[in-house]
């Protein structure tokens, strides 16, 4: 069995003996002070239980308000939970093999919590207004609200500083997130898509700076810079949809440029053995990414590594060029809409987006040179998973038709992104499996 103690507990533990019935729980259990975190389905009839744990099979009992089960995983080794339920609520004792010692047990505390059932009738709208935000990508921040596949949220968000639409500081500077979302059914091995329905500014303002990161820069132009990185106000036309220097003047007294509100942050938690990860960081599970195609009408897709994902969204930006070469976007606060989807089972190695007109794989690494491989081991994937491509065959639409898009310079790891127009792939089948 895996080493993740978060448990969908899918059963009713019913008061009633007579009846059969399925629940859905999150369960987390303490390991020498980590948390662990992992999927659970029970069925309970009578007072029999079974079901899986984290895909291993379970059988077990219970009496009352207490119950008791024995997971076995596929090396034949077993895993035993007793606890107590109240309410919405149990806790307990899970007694696991040694993780050193074949022939030692290690008890380990655990609880859970009851997740609530799909709702009848067709996916919700949610309206979330956020009250507390998070700095980091994280397991353990309790969930703002469950969704189940097809739901949408209109919600909100801050700048990076943490200031709101009126101004106001609501939060710790450094990117802070609204969320996490939980995706009921999403486990590790499958991937949710984020569609992005409505993203809107709603202040008249941005900030940003005057700098250029240190990556893009040779010795001499570093020289020549070394004054810069002051604070720059934009002011945001939202009636024209356009931006400008705020009481710029010289050269730039008539300089405008088009808005295109992106999220720069968007996330899901990290895996079990993995710390929480600052806002201002990327991985395989996305993160502060501040790749410019993130904008209204596209879909991300990220890999799942926790039991219902826990995604997070925030960082906006009201525009920025491609790799955020200032150390800052047009940071600002927005209103968004977005809608979850599930594809089950199906695993990717990097973000992927998808427009109407491109697919992108995101590769975020510490260097570009690694941030090259991940994306274009990400598009290979994509080739081979979603229209059946060999290596050969993946190769060839590579060397003819892929697009090369330096996405982030500005955190301490770099994103590049790997396109291909869908255009060039319209004559090949496409899988029947659903995106990625």
């Amino acid at each position: 069995m895996p080493r993740r103690i978060i448990f969908l507990l899918c059963t009713a533990l019913t008061t009633n003996a007579a009846v059969a019935a399925d629940e859905s729980w999150l369960v987390t259990t303490d390991r020498w002070g980590n948390a662990s975190h992992q999927a659970l389905e029970l069925h309970t009839d009578g007072d029999t239980l079974s079901g899986t744990l984290g895909g291993d099979a379970l059988q077990g009992s219970r009496r009352g308000d207490r119950l008791s089960f024995t997971v076995t995983d596929e090396q034949g080794a077993q895993y035993v939970f007793t606890g107590k339920r109240s309410g919405e609520r149990i806790a307990g004792e899970a007694d696991f093999p040694d993780t050193n010692r074949a022939d030692r047990r290690a008890r380990h505390v655990f609880s859970a919590r009851r997740i609530p059932s799909r709702p009848d009738g067709p996916p919700r709208t949610h309206t979330f207004a956020p009250s507390t935000y998070s700095n980091e990508f994280s397991a353990t921040r309790a969930p703002v609200l469950t969704l189940w596949p097809g739901d949408s949220v209109r919600t909100t968000t801050l700048d990076s500083g943490g200031v709101d639409e009126h101004g106001v500081t609501r939060a710790l500077y450094g990117n802070p997130q609204t969320g996490p979302f939980y995706i009921a059914g999403a486990v590790p091995g499958d991937t949710i898509a984020v569609h992005l329905t409505r993203l809107r500014l709603n202040r008249d303002y941005a900030d940003s700076l005057d700098g250029i990161v240190p990556r893009a820069l040779n010795a001499a132009q570093a020289v020549r810079s070394a004054d810069l990185g002051k604070p720059v106000r934009w002011a945001l036309d939202l009636t024209r949809g356009t931006a400008s220097p705020q009481d710029a003047g010289g050269a730039l007294s008539a300089f405008t440029v088009p808005l295109r509100p992106m999220l720069g942050g968007l996330a899901v938690a990290p895996a079990d053995g993995w710390p929480p990860m600052s806002a201002g960081d990327t991985g395989r599970n996305g993160g502060n990414m501040d790749f410019n195609e993130v904008v209204e009408g596209n879909v991300v897709y990220l890999p799942v590594f926790q039991p219902g994902a826990l995604l997070y969204l925030g960082d906006a930006h009201a525009l920025q060029g491609d790799g955020e070469t200032s150390q800052y976007g047009l940071e600002t606060s927005m209103e968004v809409e977005f809608r979850v989807e599930l594809v089950r089972g199906k695993a990717i190695t990097m973000p992927r987006i998808e427009s109407p007109r491109q697919i992108f794989v995101l590769g975020q690494a510490g260097s570009l040179d690694e941030a090259l491989r991940a994306a274009t081991d990400g598009m290979l994937q994509w080739l081979r998973q979603d229209y059946g491509l060999d290596a050969s065959e993946a190769a060839q639409v590579l060397g003819s038709s892929v697009q090369y898009r330096v996405a982030n310079l500005a955190g301490r790891s770099v994103g590049l992104a790997a396109a291909i127009d869908k255009a060039r792939l319209e004559n090949l089948r496409r899988g029947g499996d659903g995106s990625p």
